[in-house]
């Protein structure tokens, strides 16, 4: 297909959802109190963790790090949403769009790794508790951080912006945000090295960590068995639960999304995206902070020091 002779693209139009007067007031209400929601949350874990010595572990480094990749990841796409909401052309550039599309391929591809290497953290603080402090050092951990968004650039934008996709005559996006999955609905030529690069990708960024994540569960229950004591299988269990809830809504939506594609699933990924755009980093400060007693005392300190 000759892509020379035909106009290209200059912008975008997102579809968004209903664009009914009413439907539109709901939806600004819903997506700003949801996004207040996920600045003060993740706002409040990453305040709480920084400013209490306590909490200065390798468990709540990488629990910051996640809020921070949530704040990250929602700012890419409701922002812009909450914008267009009352905007009758709904325009994005095409720079724009690419950028947005690159950024939340980098944030989401992070937070995949990170999930793993949270699930592998608490597998070494229960099965190796004697060896955890060598093997889960600050330096480790530092090296660990480097390694996850070099590795996410890598295999999630290069691929990217090495071949970028052509856009010739459909412009609008069935979408409310710039998702590479829309864009190569309306792309323009052979698209065969991005649906091969979708699938490489997901198994790196998807499936590696969900098996990962499993084996790392299934030592961890093994030892948690071996514990005498009702409570200390109690404790234990409790310290990993929060994060098996944010896994599963996690990867299963990302799964959904990307590997389970089918005829009219296009008209779908919309409201997939809401899943692990908004609600997810919505619901995991909660999960993490109402369900730690550890970060609740550590908020109310900080708060009566600084009150002091």
């Amino acid at each position: 297909m000759e892509i020379v002779n035909q106009t290209l693209i200059k912008y975008f139009i997102l579809v968004g959802f209903s664009q009914n007067f009413l439907s539109c007031i709901l939806q600004f209400i819903f997506f700003f109190i949801m996004y207040m929601l996920i600045i003060l949350g993740n706002g409040f874990l990453i305040f709480t963790v920084i400013f209490s010595p306590k909490l200065h572990t390798p468990m709540y480094y990488f629990l910051c790090n996640l809020s921070f990749l949530d704040l990250c990841c929602t700012s890419c796409s409701v922002p812009r949403l909450l914008v267009d909401i009352f905007s009758k052309t709904r325009r994005i550039s095409l720079i724009g769009c690419i950028t947005q599309m690159i950024f939340s391929l980098l944030l989401g591809g992070t937070e995949s790794i990170l999930l793993v290497v949270m699930a592998y953290d608490r597998y070494i603080a229960i099965c190796l508790p004697l060896y955890y402090t060598v093997i889960m050092s600050w330096r480790v951990c530092r090296y660990i951080t480097v390694a996850l968004w070099v590795g996410s650039f890598i295999v999630c934008t290069v691929p990217v912006m090495a071949r970028p996709l052509v856009f010739c005559k459909e412009n609008t996006l069935n979408h409310f945000a710039c998702e590479v999955l829309a864009l190569l609905e309306v792309a323009c030529g052979d698209l065969s090295f991005y649906k091969i690069t979708i699938v490489a990708v997901g198994v790196f960024t998807l499936f590696t960590p969900i098996v990962l994540i499993v084996v790392s569960y299934i030592c961890i229950i093994f030892s948690i068995l071996k514990i005498p004591s009702v409570q200390g299988r109690s404790k234990a269990f409790f310290t990993c639960s929060s994060h098996l809830i944010v896994v599963s809504m996690y990867f299963i939506t990302c799964l959904t999304m990307y590997m389970g594609q089918s005829r009219g699933f296009a008209a779908k990924a919309k409201y997939y995206s809401l899943i692990y755009a908004v609600l997810t980093p919505a619901v995991n400060p909660l999960i993490y902070s109402l369900r730690n007693k550890e970060i609740k005392e550590a908020f109310c300190k900080v708060m009566s020091v600084g009150y002091k």
